[in-house]
Formats: structure tokens, sequence, C-alpha cells
């Protein structure tokens, strides 16, 4: 069995980084290329511009190409609509030798009223490469707040149950 990552907590660290460091937001306004006829945005842009975000989280955090090798899940919770601002906020939650897991929220705005509701989350994990597009080790990950440390926890059970769906 294989030895779990561990989250680096020591503040003096000077290879690791911290979620801070990595941390992601994009908006974009939704038009009506982005959507089908009824005026609903598509979910596989949305899934785009989660993966964008992510993988920009990825490459800060290891300064290094990095590829999208899973989605564990995406939850639409709220319709996004033609006009509303997606925001996109994304963080790492987790980091192994090479791979790098990403939370990600999706939160729409109606800009008229200012209602923003949460629409989605997704987690992706990344892997980061190098030169000759081979796996290579990521900087470990700081972790200092208990909000940081419980991410990372519920991150090892989401990896362990990738593992044994392998």
């Amino acid at each position: 069995m294989k030895k779990a990552a561990q989250p680096v907590i020591a503040e003096d660290e000077l290879e690791g980084k911290t979620v801070e460091e990595s941390r992601v937001v994009m908006a974009r306004t939704m038009q009506p290329s982005d959507a089908n006829p009824f005026g609903n945005v598509h979910g596989g842009l949305i899934m785009y511009l989660a993966d964008e975000a992510g993988g920009a989280v990825a490459i800060r955090h290891s300064r290094r190409r990095c590829v999208t090798v899973a989605m564990d899940s995406m939850i639409f919770k709220e319709p996004v609509y033609i006009g509303d601002l997606l925001t996109v906020r994304a963080c790492l939650t987790f980091v192994g030798k090479s791979s790098m897991e990403v939370e990600v929220e999706i939160e729409a705005e109606n800009l008229r009223s200012g209602q923003a509701r949460l629409a989605g989350t997704s987690h992706l994990v990344y892997v980061a490469l190098d030169d000759d597009e081979r796996p290579v080790a990521a900087p470990p990950l700081v972790v200092r707040t208990a909000e940081e440390r419980e991410r990372w926890r519920a991150a090892e059970q989401r990896r362990a149950q990738r593992q044994r769906a392998k």
C-alpha cells in the first residue's frame, strides 16, 4: 500500500507553497453564443472554464506544464443564464508526488439584480510534467488553516476512491 502524501504544516517550509499562492479567480459574462436557444449556458462550457481555472492553479503551484487526469465530479446546483457573470474560484486541496487536486466553485451572478448563487462545484486532478512530458514532482502544499486541513482530508478520501476504481 502506498504511503499517503502529507501536507506541509510548518510555517518556515521553503520548498512548499501555500494555497493562497496559487489561488485563481476568473470571471466572464455569459453571452448568447454560450447558451442554448432557451438561454441556459451549456454545461460543457462551464466544465471548460472550471478546467481552465483549475489548470492555471496547478501550473502556478508547480511552475510546470500540467495535464488534466481526472474530473471527480461536476455538480450543477443552479442554472446559469445569458447575461450572468460567471465567476470561477479555484484552489489546491491536495498535492501528492506529481498530482494536484483542485477544488473549483462556480458562482453565477445576475448583474441587474445583484443576486449571486452557487451554480456548481467540481474537483479536478492535474499532473505536473517535465520537458519530456513525464510526471515530475510538484512542490508540497503548505496548509495553514483548519479549513485547508479539512479540504486535504476530504481530498485524500476522493483520491483513495479514485484508486479503488482503477
